[in-house]
């Protein structure tokens, strides 16, 4: 799309503005959506707006607004972020969704669509993800889906208690990329099914 949204079958991505805040606000200050975030939880509408202009103040990172298409409510944010187009590479990240769109197809079909968008549009060699070494729903979710475990970065960043994290980081190549999209592909449909079998 001319506007810079990028659009999938049940969520769309459309370039993040600060007035996005407002709709954000109660996902993003769910402690139990924030929980494996690095970045201090905002608690208020000024915390949110300032958080993500800091996002978009950031030339290296591209930041979305994830819509879901059926009645464009915002349902959470991801990001491109640590881009590098002469390298080839970026990271997904700053990725979070309200907590009733949990268990549903929206943050697979993000991540397809934002693969797709770094690999098919971009042309990256890699895209790389990392998360907290507690978070093993994460790490679960990044092998099933073919992603390479590649290492942990030992005490890499402090967790908002104070505790130092550990990070994993995964990544994906080019010529990974299409069996990764296959087997996202097949969860979107597996998921859509359940929800509509609600």
């Amino acid at each position: 799309m001319s506007d810079g949204a990028l659009t999938g079958r049940t969520v769309r991505l459309v370039p993040l503005a600060v007035d996005h805040a407002e709709a954000l606000l109660p996902s993003a200050s769910d402690p139990e959506v924030w929980q494996w975030m690095p970045r201090p939880r905002p608690e208020s509408s000024a915390g949110m707006r300032a958080m993500l202009q800091e996002m978009l103040d950031d030339p290296t990172r591209q930041c979305f607004a994830v819509q879901r298409l059926d009645d464009d409510a915002v349902i959470g944010s991801t990001s491109l972020y640590e881009l590098d187009l002469v390298q080839g590479r970026a990271e997904i990240g700053a990725t979070w969704f309200d907590r009733s769109c949990w268990g549903g197809p929206y943050n697979a079909e993000s991540k397809l669509v934002l693969f797709s968008h770094a690999f098919d549009t971009l042309g990256l060699a890699r895209v790389a993800l990392r998360t907290d070494n507690l978070n093993t729903r994460s790490q679960k979710a990044l092998t099933q889906l073919g992603l390479v475990y590649e290492g942990t970065l030992r005490s890499h960043m402090i967790r908002q208690d104070g505790t130092r994290r550990d990070s994993l980081y995964y990544s994906l190549l080019a010529d990974e990329w299409p069996l990764v999209r296959d087997k996202l592909l097949a969860r979107i449909t597996a998921k859509e099914r359940r929800v509509t079998q609600r």
